[in-house]
């Protein structure tokens, strides 16, 4: 099991290795170079115990503390026609997938999983909104995505916005997705676009990502973990 340490925490342990580093070396080296050595990892010691006081973590930068850098304003049209944004979900979960309802199985699998784990979390799941964000809004009008969304979940929320609208939505969520031409029959192209689960806390912030293999009963386990009722 390995375990890292910061430039002070090195600084420590090479002082108090010192007193041994110095039997060793007596007993391997002259007394000269043994007096040389000591100093020199002396010397060591002190440098990285300055290093680890001039760079210290900027803990208000969210890059350097590990705050997942997802999630943001958006302006959206939800599956009624009405115009959202992040601060319609204030106060909510949300879990967000991203796809299109043209889709042949990864959205409609997807949003099976998601619908079964938040029935299979009881009550807590009262507390998680499912939305299901199109990235083709080509063809996703609110009438087609309240239409798709009603197959799934009583509760789900179906975005769709402009392309604009819906570039900078994924942008922020660090979406990818992409329009597959089709030469034959340029109606019924595809879409290329990333399957991942976002859960985003009550204050809009992100809490974790599930993976499309992820099943009904491990999400709702986790989601029950993480929900606060």
């Amino acid at each position: 099991m390995c375990s890292v340490i910061d430039g002070n925490d090195a600084a420590v342990e090479l002082f108090r290795a010192i007193p041994y580093i110095r039997g060793m070396t007596q007993t391997l080296f002259p007394p000269r170079r043994t007096a040389w050595f000591a100093g020199a990892c002396l010397a060591l010691a002190v440098i990285l115990a300055g290093a680890s006081f001039l760079y210290k973590p900027d803990t208000t930068n969210p890059s350097i503390t590990g705050e997942a850098l997802i999630g943001g304003p958006f302006t959206m049209v939800n599956h009624k026609g009405e115009t959202v944004t992040e601060k319609t979900f204030a106060s909510q979960y949300t879990l967000l997938f991203f796809g299109f309802t043209f889709c042949p199985d990864i959205c409609p699998t997807e949003l099976q999983v998601m619908a079964e784990a938040l029935n299979q979390m009881g009550d807590k799941g009262e507390r998680v909104t499912p939305i299901f964000v199109s990235v083709d809004p080509e063809r996703d009008t609110p009438q087609v995505v309240a239409e798709y969304v009603s197959a799934f979940h009583p509760r789900m929320i179906g975005l769709t916005g402009t392309p604009d609208q819906v570039a900078a939505f994924t942008n922020a969520y660090r979406v990818y997705y992409a329009k597959v031409e089709n030469k034959d029959r340029p109606k019924d192209y595809t879409m290329d676009h990333s399957s991942i689960l976002y859960l985003m806390g009550p204050d809009g912030k992100f809490l974790k990502h599930f993976t499309y293999s992820t099943d009904p009963k491990a999400l709702a386990e986790v989601l029950t973990s993480l929900v606060v009722k």
